[in-house]
């Protein structure tokens, strides 16, 4: 009984969470862990669902690093990070595309499918949806930097009831241009303020944002990110990760959630518990 009375308590806890969400934009990151074992991809197509039943209007955009290393290492092309930012080469952009686009991409959408989810796999060149600019052409090659969103493919899918997947490609300038590979967690920022977006999500492989003694921070501002950053507390891929995120809150997005995607449920504890699990990053 008393186990069923927990239950019952929960469910009332998730109530004000329910109706304050309920309609809303919420956009996802997914990627690390959660994206590569089976229990935990199958728990997050749950969370998923429930989201979507739930009315919350969802926009997943994934990545996949480590397939696209396994990918160049396998095809001995050079793959190498700059501040967490992957160098793209012409050669290695092909790869990129190849892994995102035609392999991790299809296979969500499926799996999404699979779970009675109606989700539509795109790419960023799909109907212009992203645009860039090289981020640093002589440091980071064909890793881009996001210029425009055009929101229409994605505004008609969700009013069409449909869950986009995006991968982060963008287009180029031209015909022949092999086009731009984007930072994940970047493309989700620049997503979710294009659509006024209530939320982003981030799944990650660690707790959160940890601090020195690597305890998890709660809450973080820009003004504190950026203390952060300049001790070196915060460093290597969370720094794009934090950049991200400030820019979002900056630009009208409500709250960004950094969690463990590690854990069973992680989206559901962040977003219908009081404590939630992670570190939420808001404006000052």
């Amino acid at each position: 009984m008393n186990g069923k009375i927990k239950i019952a308590n929960i469910l009332v806890d998730s109530i004000p969470f329910i109706q304050e969400f309920r309609n809303s934009t919420i956009v996802i990151k997914y990627g690390g862990s959660a994206q590569q074992n089976l229990e935990l991809k199958e728990n997050f197509a749950k969370d998923i669902i429930l989201l979507y039943m739930l009315g919350i209007r969802i926009v997943i955009v994934h990545g996949g690093g480590s397939k696209i290393t396994q990918m160049l290492e396998s095809l001995k092309i050079e793959s190498k990070f700059i501040n967490g930012i992957r160098v793209t080469s012409k050669e290695a952009m092909k790869v990129v595309e190849m892994v995102l686009n035609g392999d991790i991409n299809r296979e969500l959408t499926f799996f999404f499918n699979l779970n009675k989810i109606k989700a539509v796999g795109i790419s960023g060149k799909d109907a212009g949806l992203l645009q860039a600019k090289p981020l640093d052409f002589d440091t980071f090659g064909f890793s881009g930097e996001i210029t425009k969103v055009d929101t229409k493919i994605l505004i008609k899918l969700l009013d069409d009831g449909f869950l986009p997947v995006v991968a982060p490609i963008a287009s180029g300038d031209n015909l022949e241009h092999p086009g731009f590979n984007i930072n994940a967690d970047s493309a989700a920022c620049e997503i979710a303020k294009a659509l006024n977006a209530n939320k982003v999500i981030f799944l990650t492989d660690t707790k959160g944002v940890l601090d020195e003694n690597s305890e998890l921070i709660p809450t973080l501002t820009p003004q504190s990110a950026k203390k952060y950053k300049d001790l070196n507390i915060i460093t290597g891929g969370m720094i794009p990760k934090i950049d991200a995120c400030v820019s979002c809150v900056k630009n009208g997005v409500q709250k960004v959630h950094i969690i463990d995607g590690r854990i069973l449920h992680s989206i559901l504890l962040e977003l219908f518990t009081t404590q939630g699990i992670g570190t939420q990053i808001i404006n000052e």
